[in-house]
């Protein structure tokens, strides 16, 4: 007899440790492979960790609401001498599932002469009847080993992995790039050596990747995406020369034109992160250079060249949300005219004379802090409309969704509870959302829930924009670039004014016109005398 020691396995990219959630067997229980010893929960996701063989529970060194770290021994189980022949070399647990009972995927058989493995769309989360395919990481003819990503799949809540069960080589695709297609339709077939099957439609076939859910933001957005690296070619690579990557991370890298293979990776078993990327920008690395063309047009002729992009994954999420929401409001967007000057003059102040454990202000927590002000007196705009069931839900809180510019496409992180925070405390919690936003780290809790939305593009802003509203909110607000214009005193002098348009749309069919200027002179005399934000 011998001992196996099971090791909490890589739960995630990023993820350190787990909890203890529930364990599903005691001292002296026999197991047998592939059953559920317990699971596990992290920030992300509870998954279940599974036994690598048969055999007997002898020691367990973790209980219910515990903290492991990953890698740590956390179950020991008795084995018979063939069985601990058979067992891995490894002490680490197989990698774990997400949470769910369905039946795993058939065990390889046995050589014996080829046959065909079909792969289905596992249920890929609770509710979710289909999934949109995004990219497909092998082609006809490709061998694959387990556990290889084989595709990579959009819901409305996140993108998943499709990993392989068996190794064998692709005889088959049955969709593209932007389908649609059912849990439980039959997406990629394998030959395999031995017998054949089907993988069942079950989140066990699935090693679910937290990428950037799909709460999406409307036009304008905090810019603050890094530029991406190129890097020396010591990634990687998992067996059949793929490069270990969450699908966020290679749609980043796809937008910038960076070579995957060449990026070094110092995620679990060398996957390529986020902070990879980041630190070759650092390094000197560069993007490769794209569809680069003579400047001065000499030395070549007329390009004539065209170029069809099939709008899939995110974008293609962003453009429904768009339209659905410009087919069911009636928008009016209102503008008006902010003299900044007294906010800037605050500001720099502020900055001047701040204590070393409080952030920079920049100028967006004045105008959220104006907002919420505003609200105590228009609490018709801090809610939502219901058309199907003809309700408004007002919300007595300001939960204020600031949009954000990341590389895979517009996100809307909620400021909570901003009527309950100050300048310094409502910067902070800006920073830390929109940074979660673009690195893909934010929580699918962070991402929605929003009551009114602040869309801002920065000093690019422009003179005035007309936003879309954040569906089901009734009001979104648009500040534009601050601009140094001349503008009569009192006195009727000409001096230089710090000028800012305000540009804020309105569903006409909750807020009336008249609502909406008041709503927006209220704001613009908070930001215009910004003593009053305080009193």
């Amino acid at each position: 007899m011998s001992i196996h020691t099971i090791k909490l396995p890589d739960v995630g990219e990023g993820v350190t440790e787990a909890e203890f959630v529930e364990l599903h067997v005691k001292v002296g229980d026999m197991v047998e492979p592939d059953q559920n010893l317990v699971d596990v929960m992290t920030d992300k996701a509870t998954v279940e960790v599974p036994s690598p063989r048969a055999g007997k529970v002898v020691w367990i060194g973790a209980e219910p609401g515990d903290t492991v770290a990953v890698g740590a021994e956390i179950i020991k189980i008795e084995m018979d001498d063939q069985a601990a022949e058979e067992a891995p070399t490894t002490e680490s647990a197989p990698a774990p599932k997400q949470e769910t009972k369905a039946e795993p995927a058939p065990a390889p058989a046995p050589s014996g002469g080829t046959s065909e493995y079909v792969i289905k769309l596992p249920d890929v989360g609770e509710g979710v009847t289909e999934a949109e395919i995004v990219e497909f990481h092998v082609k006809e003819g490709d061998t694959v080993e387990p556990d290889q990503n084989l595709a990579d799949v959009m819901t409305d809540k996140a993108t998943v992995e499709i990993p392989s069960p068996r190794k064998g080589t692709v005889s088959w695709i049955g969709a593209a790039p932007g389908d649609t297609v059912a849990v439980g339709a039959e997406i990629i077939k394998l030959a395999v050596e031995g017998k054949g099957g089907e993988a069942k439609p079950a989140a066990a076939d699935v090693a679910p990747v937290v990428d950037q859910p799909a709460e999406i933001a409307q036009s304008g957005a905090v810019k603050g995406a890094d530029p991406v690296p190129a890097a020396v070619s010591t990634a990687p690579k998992r067996s059949g020369g793929k490069v270990l990557a969450a699908p966020a991370v290679r749609a980043r890298a796809m937008t910038k034109g960076i070579d995957l293979a060449e990026v070094q990776g110092t995620g679990p078993e060398g996957r390529v992160t986020h902070e990879d990327l980041d630190a070759f920008v650092k390094s000197g690395g560069q993007a490769r250079p794209s569809h680069a063309r003579p400047v001065g047009g000499t030395g070549s002729g007329p390009n004539t060249s065209t170029e069809e992009i099939k709008v899939i994954g995110l974008r293609r999420k962003i453009a429904e949300k768009m339209q659905a929401a410009k087919r069911h409001i009636p928008h009016i967007t209102y503008v008006d005219e902010v003299d900044m000057t007294a906010v800037e003059e605050l500001r720099q102040h502020m900055n001047k004379t701040k204590r070393d454990d409080q952030p920079k202000l920049t100028v967006l927590p004045f105008i959220a802090k104006a907002i919420v002000r505003a609200l105590e007196d228009f609490p018709q705009m801090s809610a939502h409309y219901d058309d199907e069931a003809g309700i408004v839900t007002r919300y007595g809180a300001a939960h204020i969704g600031i949009a954000t510019q990341t590389d895979n496409g517009l996100m809307v992180p909620v400021l909570r509870h901003a009527e309950a925070m100050d300048l310094h405390e409502m910067a902070n919690e800006i920073a830390r959302l929109s940074k979660a936003a673009r690195d893909g780290s934010a929580k699918r809790e962070e991402l929605s829930g929003s009551s009114i939305t602040i869309t801002s593009l920065g000093p690019i802003g422009g003179i005035t924009t007309t936003p879309i509203i954040n569906r089901p909110e009734v009001a979104i607000v648009g500040p534009n670039k601050i601009q140094t214009l001349p503008r009569f005193n009192a006195s009727g002098q000409v001096e230089a004014r710090k000028i800012m348009n305000l540009s804020s749309s309105f569903d006409h069919r909750i807020i009336d016109g008249y609502e909406a200027a008041e709503f927006v002179q209220r704001i613009k005399g908070y930001l215009e005398f910004p003593a009053t934000l305080f009193i």
